[in-house]
């Protein structure tokens, strides 16, 4: 064991630094330091646009993902003023020990037990130190690395004794990276629940220093990103994925593409301190309530609020009354069916237009329970919807509304007001809210056909009904920003607009009686179109729908058909290979054979190519090219296998598969002769499996497994590309 403390270290030389320079010298000529620097994260000085270096920023954004659509109002978000807090100056002494301890333990391979005495006999030396060393721009990266290594007990002490200063080192740059991975070092021990006491007592002492003023903390930009990460602590979920949802699951969400979040048992974890989360958060709000409408508009603690919601999902009678306080409600307690007494409804109106209070009331309406969402829709935003729709920020809460409708009476009271303003909306670039409204209908069961009829209706009438409605919806906003509407054609080397494709992929999971104009205009489109839009990102994703829909085969393979002599194109391209795949699957045997006839040549670079790999083995490029008629054989014999499957086993709906296959163009009915030597064949494999320590599909599975790996990595490249932390609010 070694024993590392303050006066062992001070007769070894520092790399590269000036012991008597004084802590902001340090921080001025951070570039020149030979001290291995870690960034954690943070931007160094000069890169921080709009930052003051103590402790407020005033135009750095702290929204969600989705903040990049609503403009900024720098007085909405100017941080409330702190008390002044006066750091004091670092000795040279202490400076160079924790120099020194730097240049010990950081890129070098020490003990695990070793490193951890190290660090924690370091930390000791921080006692009635912590704010002046955390928030210190060089000494707080050390710090960093110590609090990962030390024990639990030092990790405890630690927080323990900055609980003092805790709203000023949380409010600092610097001091809220130490802080931070003080509290994701907390959630490492959290797993074994006998440290479950030793932490409980830290915490309790830090909320006790939060809650003396915690406006400050919230209003902060580093002290509200502390607060998140505090409550996800209580919460029992991993930071990184409580801190700040991906718009991209927020969006697929809103397409009923993913549960809820507040439907989701599995991101519901239990809470681990709920006492103290309940105590802590009541506390907090009982203090600010003064300030309760100071903390609606600004942008970091709307952030906080709304972690503060997710943490109580699932607590109906604690949503109720966090809800009421955050909506400034003057009355005590609410009645049953009155639950928003008390609530000034005009201010909510009127504060809905404001980007930080916006933010807080999506979150609001998405774990309100039903009770009190009714009263939302009926008393509060009725009458209102095409208003709010229109504004720049209203219009989230109106799709927020949208996406978190709990029954068909809710929907008829969305439809009244929306469904007949969708041309309207489109036309303001308000795109966001039609989806939304679109997802709730498919969600809900209610005004489907309706729904699909106003969208139709709102991009195509006339003489280029219903032709021109895939085409328009794919370049929604070329179309609508056209002056000449009347004679719009499609903008070759345009991208396709990712709503209107979002639009599509949704209308295409309809059932098929209800989508007739637009299988009609899909399968109108030029082959040239069809080409081009199944090279697009969001254009081949609507071509993949199309043929994923349970609309009849032979309207598939009428658009399938017109990609015939650009297949090998295709094959090697990055988003047209998906598309091939699904073009295969939903083609009939003459169609196979000439789509792997056409990748044959490009075997080469298909196995160079991203996908190819797993094009070349689905499709079996290799069985074709030697033995074209096995080949053909095995298609059928495979066909005939899943269509007798579907006869016995499958619902009634798939009785039209014998007719729509890709049988039925080119083979006869199958004598009984040919199914009783497909039944022992599949006999057989089932008794070899048996025997087999491998489980029978087990290579098929895994090959279903990979490809949904790549199909979601392409999703996430796509995603970055298109609408980069874009909400699909437009």
């Amino acid at each position: 064991m070694v024993s590392v403390g303050l006066h062992a270290l001070v007769s070894r030389k520092h790399r590269g630094c000036d012991l008597t320079e004084q802590p902001t010298a340090w921080e001025n000529r951070t570039n020149n330091q030979g001290v291995r620097k870690r960034t954690m994260g943070r931007k160094t000085s000069k890169k921080h646009a709009g930052v003051n270096t103590d402790h407020t920023v005033e135009s750095v954004s702290g929204g969600n993902a989705d903040d990049n659509d609503r403009p900024h109002k720098d007085k909405k978000t100017t941080p409330v003023p702190q008390t002044s807090f006066l750091r004091k100056q670092i000795d040279p002494e202490t400076a160079k020990y924790f120099a020194e301890i730097a240049n010990a333990i950081e890129g070098t391979e020490i003990d695990p037990e070793e490193r951890s005495v190290i660090c924690g006999n370091a930390l000791e030396e921080t006692r009635g130190k912590e704010a002046e060393l955390a928030t210190d721009y060089i000494i707080s990266h050390t710090l960093q690395t110590l609090l990962e290594g030390c024990s639990l007990d030092h990790l405890c002490s630690f927080l323990q004794s900055c609980a003092k200063n805790f709203s000023h080192i949380a409010a600092d740059r610097s001091g809220s990276h130490v802080v931070e991975t003080a509290l994701k070092s907390l959630s490492f021990h959290l797993q074994d629940n006998e440290n479950h006491s030793l932490i409980e007592h830290a915490l309790k002492k830090i909320c006790k220093a939060i809650v003396v003023n915690p406006v400050d903390i919230m209003c902060n930009c580093h002290g509200s990103h502390v607060l998140r990460s505090l409550l996800c602590l209580f919460k029992g979920v991993p930071l990184e994925e409580f801190h700040s949802t991906k718009s991209s699951v927020g969006l697929a969400e809103r397409l009923n593409l993913k549960a809820p979040h507040a439907k989701n048992v599995s991101l519901q974890p239990a809470q681990i301190f709920p006492s103290l989360l309940k105590k802590f958060v009541s506390e907090m709000l009982n203090t600010a309530s003064e300030d309760i409408s100071k903390l609606q508009m600004n942008q970091y603690s709307s952030l906080v609020l709304q972690t503060v919601l997710k943490s109580l999902a699932g607590n109906e009678q604690e949503l109720l009354h966090l809800i009421r306080v955050l909506l400034g409600s003057s009355a005590g307690s609410a009645n049953a069916g009155n639950l928003l007494e008390g609530i000034p409804i005009r201010n909510i109106l009127r504060l809905v237009e404001e980007t930080a209070y916006s933010h807080l009331m999506e979150a609001i309406l998405e774990f309100a329970p039903e009770t009190l969402y009714d009263e939302f829709l009926t008393k509060v935003f009725r009458k209102s919807l095409f208003r709010m729709s229109s504004h720049h920020c209203a219009n989230f809460v109106v799709q927020a509304l949208a996406s978190h409708a709990k029954s068909q009476d809710h929907m008829d009271l969305i439809w009244e007001e929306l469904g007949t303003k969708f041309r309207d909306l489109f036309e303001m670039g308000k795109s966001g809210v039609v989806v939304s409204v679109l997802a709730a209908t498919q969600r809900l069961h209610s005004h489907e056909h309706e729904c699909c009829q106003a969208i139709a209706a709102s991009v195509c009438t006339g003489d280029e009904f219903p032709k021109g409605i895939v085409p328009r919806i794919l370049f929604l906003e070329n179309f609508f920003c056209s002056r000449d509407k009347s004679n719009w054609s499609w903008p070759h080397g345009t991208k396709i607009h990712v709503v209107g494709s979002l639009i599509l992929q949704s209308i295409f999971r309809l059932p098929s009686e209800l989508i007739q104009v637009y299988v009609t205009s899909i399968t109108s489109l030029e082959e040239h179109h069809v080409l081009e839009a199944s090279k697009d990102p969001s254009g081949s994703r609507v071509i993949e729908s199309f043929l994923n829909s349970n609309i009849s085969g032979k309207q598939k393979r009428k658009l399938v058909a017109k990609l015939r002599g650009h297949f090998g194109e295709l094959s090697v391209h990055p988003f047209g290979s998906f598309t091939v795949e699904k073009c295969f699957t939903a083609s009939n045997l003459n169609l196979r054979e000439t789509i792997v006839s056409e990748m044959l040549p490009l075997q080469p670079e298909l196995s160079k190519s991203k996908q190819g790999p797993y094009l070349l083995r689905k499709l079996d490029i290799d069985g074709f090219a030697r033995q074209p008629d096995l080949w053909k054989s095995r298609q059928a014999s495979q066909q005939s296998a899943l269509k007798e499957f579907y006869a016995t086993f499958g619902p009634k709906e798939t009785k039209s598969f014998e007719k729509e296959s890709f049988l039925a163009d080119t083979v006869s009915k199958s004598k009984p002769g040919k199914l009783k030597d497909i039944r022992k064949e599949i006999e057989t494999t089932l008794a070899s499996a048996k025997t087999s320590s491998t489980p029978f599909l087990a290579h098929q599975v895994s090959k279903k497994v990979k490809r949904s790996k790549d199909e979601k990595k392409r999703h996430r490249k796509d995603g970055e590309s298109e609408s980069k932390r874009k909400k699909i609010k437009v």
